[in-house]
């Protein structure tokens, strides 16, 4: 942890053996939301140093209950001791290039996960507009390697025409690997744009909403954008 004393957070993580305070987010998530149902499939992205990983395994609930917690990191990360076992894996992969065909092989019988966490941000320069675009554009990473090319799609609509580079080769519209009915929660900096982000993903979804965790550093811009509920 950088310079200062350290908080609430970060000493109730040392004391439960969580990885980093970061978990005390997704677990506010969870209380308030239930985004992951005992048995279901998680993936996610940007899982270093892996706090989220033991929370999402935590809520898979008992071994009986199966359920898949995959982590992407450009980091090789080791699955935790404590709170995991052997329903949780990682993956040392960019996921800014990984295909939804790659990560789709990762889930249960490759048909998709029911539950999409992005908890990735840009390296901080200190440049506000830098870092929002930065986080804006790992944010539609998530979103399209979770619903495919539909929400791109509505947002080159959004763009008044403007040609996006996201068009798959084949001209069809290619479906994310996040199941019907499935969450996906998004990790954004607070900017202008912010809310044309959650017009982009508010079609897609039965429920949208926005989430500054307690854990939350109060020097930090970071918010979560929760999706519930993808429609078919």
């Amino acid at each position: 942890m950088s310079g200062g004393a350290p908080d609430f957070f970060y000493r109730e993580a040392q004391r439960l053996g969580y990885l980093a305070r970061s978990a005390f987010k997704l677990l506010q998530m969870q209380q308030q939301h239930r985004l992951i149902k005992p048995g279901g499939s998680v993936l996610d992205l940007g899982c270093a140093p892996g706090a989220w990983l033991q929370v999402a395994c935590q809520s898979l609930g008992s071994m009986k209950n199966g359920g898949t917690v995959v982590g992407i990191d450009l980091k090789k990360v080791k699955v935790p001791n404590v709170y995991c076992d052997s329903r949780v894996q990682t993956v040392c992969a960019d996921v800014m290039k990984i295909s939804r065909g790659q990560a789709r092989v990762l889930s249960p019988n490759g048909k998709g996960f029911s539950v999409i966490l992005s908890d990735m941000c840009p390296p901080v320069s200190g440049i506000t507009t830098k870092d929002a675009a930065l986080s804006a554009e790992l944010g539609m990473r998530a979103l399209g390697l979770a619903v495919g090319e539909a929400a791109l799609a509505h947002l080159d609509d959004n763009n008044d025409g403007q040609e996006s580079s996201h068009h798959s080769s084949s001209g069809a519209l290619e479906n994310g690997i996040l199941l019907p009915g499935g969450n996906l929660v998004i990790k954004l900096l607070e900017s202008e744009d912010i809310q044309g982000f959650s017009k982009i993903c508010k079609p897609c979804f039965k429920k949208t909403s926005w989430l500054r965790p307690k854990a939350t550093k109060s020097s930090s811009r970071e918010i979560y954008l929760i999706c519930q509920g993808l429609k078919k």
